[in-house]
Order: C-alpha cells, then sequence, then structure tokens
C-alpha cells in the first residue's frame, strides 16, 4: 500500500529529513515512518516532470498521508452546437469533443441551470431535446409562456432566431452593453413601423438585461480568471474557489481537501491547485490563477499549468484593486463555509453519540444501511450504504441486483444482499461496520440477524426501521433483532435523525439502482440474450426482415438466408424466439 507520494529538487536532502530524529520531526511525519517498510525513488528530468508524477501517483493510488482533493467528477458547461439550423443551448458535463462553442466551466449544476433559465427569459432560446423539436405539430407551453419563440414550428425565421443565439452568446461573453445597443436599432424600427408589441418586447429585454447588470452578474474583472482562498480551524481546511470567466462571476465551491491537519496553507493550495487542473483534462485552466498565500512551488506550478493549456498562465498571490476585493470575499466563504462544515460535524458527533449510548454501543463509528425496491418483484436491486467518520461515504456504497428468488419475497432478497456483502468483506479483510440498519420490520430484522448468525458474524448490532402508522416521518420503530424488542423514539431525538438520514440514503440509492436496472430491461432487445448473436448479426436480422417482428415470423430457413447465419444459429435463434 502507498503510503505517500513527495517530490523533491534535492533528493537526498529530502529523504534523509524523514530518518531524523523522532522528536524534531513533525506528527505527520511521525506517524508514517512508524508505518513505513520500504521507500521507492523515481528520478525525472525535471521538476515539471516530477510534479506531474506526483499528481498522477496521488490520483491512481490515493495515499493517506497526502493532502487529497476528493473531487472526481467533471465539470458542467453550456454548449451550443453548430450543425444545427435552430441550435439550443443545454447543459453539458464531459468531454468537450462535439462542434461548437462551450461556456464555463460553472461550478456546479445549479448554476448551469440558473443561467440557462435566465437566457430563455431574456432571448427565448429553445430548451427541448431534439427528437421533440423534430416532432412538435404545435407550440409546446414554453412559447406560451414567452420562453422560446416555437422555431419547431416556424414561427421564427432562421435568421431572427440565429440573432437571438447571438445575442444569448454575447451576454455569456459579459458583453451586456453590446447586446443592449444591438437591441436598441430593431426597437426604433418596430416603434416607427407602429408594431408595437414587437418595440415593447425588445424593451422588455433591454430592461431585462438591465436588472441583471443592477444585481451585478457582470464583474469588473476582464477575461478568465480563478481566485482561491483558504482558511483552516480545528484540524480541517476548506478551499474555496470563485470562477470567472469572461469577466461573468459563475459561481462558487468550497472544498474540504483530506489528511490536511499538519499541513500549512502554501501546502494546501499547492495541492489543491496541482490535483484541481492536472486532475482532470477535461477542465480548462484560466489564464490568471489568484491566490489567498502563496502557493509552496509556486513558480513550477504556473510553468507545468502554462505547458498544459498550450498557453502562459499566470499564478499570483499579491494582488490589488479588485482582484483583491474577490480575493477577501473568497477567504470571507472559505471562513463561512468551514464554520458551517465543523458546526455540521458537531451535529454529526453528537447524532452518533446518541444513537450508540441508545443502543448501548462502546464504539460506533461505522454504519451500513440496506434496502430493498422492486416492482411487483420484478428488477429487484439492494442497496447498502455506509454511514463512516460523521459523514456519508459514497465511494462504498453498493448495489447488488438479485437473482434466484421467489419474485417479490423481500426476506429472500434481503438475505442474498447480506451474504453477497459480507462473504466478500470477510474474504478480501475489508472494514466491518459497527451497527447494520434494516429498512423493515421485526421479520426483515430477525433474518438479518440469521445471516450473520451463519457468518459468524453476530457481534454486529442489527436494527430494524420500521415505518410508524401511515408511513410518516418521526413515528419509526427500531427494531432490536436479537431480543425483538421494540424502541420508539421522539421525532426530535437527534439518534431518530440519524437512522432516518441513513435510512432515507438507502432508499434513495436502491430507487435509483431499480429504476436504471429496470430502464435497461425495457430497451433491450430479446435477440441480445441469446449465444452467438452479436451486435453485428443482430443489427443484420433486424435489417433484412424489417424490425424484431420480422424476425419473429421468420422460419429457419429464412434466417438461415441472412449474410453470417448458419443453419445451426438459425435454429438456435427460432428456438429462442418460440420457446414459449
Amino acid at each position: 500500500e502507498v503510503l505517500y507520494v513527495g517530490k523533491a529538487s534535492q533528493l537526498k536532502h529530502r529523504v534523509s529529513s524523514y530518518f531524523t530524529r523522532p522528536a524534531g520531526q513533525a506528527p505527520k511525519t511521525r506517524a508514517l515512518m512508524s508505518n513505513t517498510t520500504d521507500i521507492e525513488v523515481t528520478v525525472t528530468r525535471t521538476e515539471a516532470e516530477a510534479l506531474v508524477l506526483e499528481n498522477n501517483l496521488i490520483k491512481q493510488h490515493r495515499p493517506r498521508y497526502n493532502i487529497l482533493l476528493r473531487d472526481d467528477k467533471s465539470y458542467p458547461y453550456i454548449y451550443l452546437s453548430s450543425d444545427q439550423k435552430f441550435p439550443r443551448l443545454r447543459f453539458h458535463r464531459g468531454a468537450r469533443k462535439g462542434k461548437g462553442r462551450y461556456f464555463g466551466p460553472f461550478p456546479n449544476a445549479g448554476s448551469v441551470r440558473r443561467t440557462l433559465n435566465l437566457i430563455q427569459k431574456l432571448f427565448q432560446v429553445r430548451s427541448c431535446e431534439d427528437s421533440v423539436f423534430r416532432n412538435r405539430t404545435r407550440p409546446c407551453l414554453q412559447y406560451q409562456i414567452k420562453r422560446c419563440t416555437a422555431p419547431c414550428v416556424n414561427l421564427i425565421s432562421a435568421a431572427s432566431y440565429q440573432r437571438d443565439i447571438t445575442h444569448a452568446f454575447m451576454f455569456l461573453e459579459g458583453k451586456n452593453e453590446d447586446v443592449i445597443q444591438a437591441l436598441y436599432e430593431p426597437m426604433q424600427q418596430a416603434a416607427e413601423a407602429l408594431d408595437y408589441e414587437k418595440a415593447a418586447h425588445y424593451r422588455d429585454q433591454i430592461s431585462h438585461l438591465r436588472k441583471v447588470q443592477e444585481h451585478e452578474l457582470i464583474s469588473e474583472l476582464h477575461g478568465d480568471i480563478d481566485i482561491i482562498a483558504c482558511a483552516m480551524a480545528s484540524g480541517t481546511a476548506c478551499v474555496q474557489l470563485f470562477i470567472i470567466r469572461n469577466g461573468i462571476n459563475l459561481g462558487t465551491r468550497a472544498f474540504f481537501p483530506q489528511h490536511t491537519r499538519d499541513a500549512g496553507m502554501n501546502e494546501i493550495l499547492s495541492a489543491f491547485v496541482s490535483q484541481y487542473y492536472l486532475g482532470n483534462t477535461n477542465r480548462k485552466i484560466p489564464g490568471d490563477i489568484v491566490l489567498g498565500h502563496a502557493a509552496a512551488d509556486q513558480a513550477l506550478l504556473a510553468e507545468v499549468l502554462s505547458e498544459a493549456a498550450g498557453r502562459k498562465v499566470a499564478i499570483r498571490s499579491r494582488v490589488r484593486g479588485e482582484k483583491r476585493k474577490w480575493l477577501d470575499m473568497a477567504g470571507e466563504n472559505a471562513r463561512m463555509s468551514l464554520q458551517a462544515r465543523l458546526s455540521s460535524q458537531d451535529n454529526q458527533a453528537q447524532r452518533l453519540n446518541s444513537l450508540a449510548k441508545l443502543l448501548k454501543l462502546s464504539d460506533l463509528d461505522r454504519i451500513e444501511c440496506f434496502d430493498i425496491s422492486h416492482t411487483q418483484g420484478n428488477q429487484t436491486v439492494a442497496s447498502c450504504v455506509v454511514y463512516a467518520n460523521g459523514a456519508l461515504l459514497n465511494s462504498d456504497y453498493r448495489r447488488f441486483n438479485i437473482s434466484g428468488i421467489t419474485p417479490g419475497d423481500d426476506y429472500a432478497a434481503m438475505e442474498q444482499a447480506l451474504e453477497r456483502r459480507y462473504t466478500r468483506v470477510q474474504k478480501e479483510e475489508g472494514t466491518l461496520p459497527d451497527l447494520i440498519l434494516i429498512d423493515g420490520g421485526k421479520g426483515q430484522a430477525r433474518r438479518a440477524h440469521e445471516v450473520m448468525l451463519e457468518l459468524q458474524l453476530d457481534h454486529i448490532r442489527i436494527v430494524g426501521v420500521a415505518k410508524g402508522q401511515a408511513r410518516k416521518a418521526g413515528q419509526e420503530k427500531l427494531i432490536l433483532a436479537d431480543d425483538r424488542a421494540t424502541i420508539q423514539l421522539p421525532h426530535d431525538s437527534p439518534a431518530l435523525h440519524l437512522v432516518q438520514q441513513v435510512r432515507d440514503e438507502a432508499h434513495r440509492f436502491a430507487i435509483t439502482g431499480h429504476r436504471l436496472r429496470r430502464k435497461k430491461k425495457a430497451t433491450r432487445s430479446v435477440l441480445e440474450d441469446i449465444p452467438g448473436v452479436g451486435s453485428k448479426r443482430r443489427q443484420g436480422l433486424l435489417q433484412h426482415f424489417g424490425g424484431l417482428q420480422g424476425v419473429k415470423r421468420a422460419g429457419v430457413a429464412d434466417l438461415a438466408g441472412v449474410p453470417g447465419i448458419n443453419r445451426q444459429l438459425a435454429q438456435k435463434i427460432y428456438d429462442s424466439l418460440h420457446d414459449s
């Protein structure tokens, strides 16, 4: 197991520092060396190569003594395709490979949707999917509430619609005044032509744009800039990121890196910048990065980011004027986010201690909760969610597709999920929970207890969460599996709130998995289940007979006449389709 990854311009000095007297070492270094059995060294040609290698190894191994940024998801953009007569501005997440223009990245999906909503109000650009757009025969509700100009039924010309698209992108680029000037002339022309309805439309657009400016959506900063500040308290760090693109403040996001207790702000910011920008190839690197404190290896980071971006990237920590104001605001946001985080952690600790006291558990840190979801016994899915270290641990969540049971038998489904989960945990010497919650009553809890007895894990406490009368929140009963005792907690109990939080998350995760499985089943062709019929043969069959119904009506000789299908395979296909 890799414990730590580090880099140094002078390897001898860096490595030897780990073998000095323990009294002169930082607590983190002492803990690291007490668990270390070996040190490996890789020599690179340049410091820049060392920085990139360090980042790649941290991303691959997630070492427990490195500062880690938990941010694996790609950031959302607004995307405008360039190969449509009536293009739409839409939400996009992932690789930017499509033809067209991308605006972003935005810090979260909510920022994108708020911006798209504002653009619909201002410029009435369509938001519908292409499949819906192609099949409309009359305007939809969006047209009625003046959020779209109904290009689907040609109520606007391509030229007029393209003008609206152009104005929308000028708005996204921060060119509000240019848009307003572009709208003045057609407003005057419409008024002179006595087309007062159209003139009023342009007037309202200008008025809305003025209000947007009053609310300071557009920053006085120009270009692409990221403002990054850091705050620390009680061994926890918060990094606050403000994203400004084309002079527009797209929003902010707080990050809470792991393993920062003994690190300084310069070290935290250095780790954040390298992992945030180099860890995701789809993330756009701005031309200017402003830091609240000077980062360790700041010049080296700027060199590596410039090489990755293919242009000059400046990293500054000493700024004045407008950038200083934004940096101060980012610092204040970081302190507020950190305070909220610590308050939340205190609240979670109170909930955990309350539940441990209620169940008379000396140690309660890790909770796992199971739930079952199905529709009339079909596509049954079991979920397992994990609560540890005062938070829901998404990386440890698991789903189990249940098979080989009587449809609708929730007891058998729960038994299979528990067996599969804890057989594997024991085999791989994984982490066992201190408490298992079962979304169900006495029967479910008892069956779970029997399974754990068979697995020789009966030391783990099992509690069933039975829904209250009329399934009303706050009336849940806790069923103790070992003695079948029932506990009814008051609706304001911190212990009950924790149980509800974990149970609701298990329920959500199970339903999501079931819906995905049901959707996959609905869109799956029966030909996919026939051995020997791959995608090319399946496509050839459907094209030859005009669809699945044609394939079902065909005889063995007809099936054998399709290129790539021999007599033996044709018989197998015929038997599979006519087995019932």
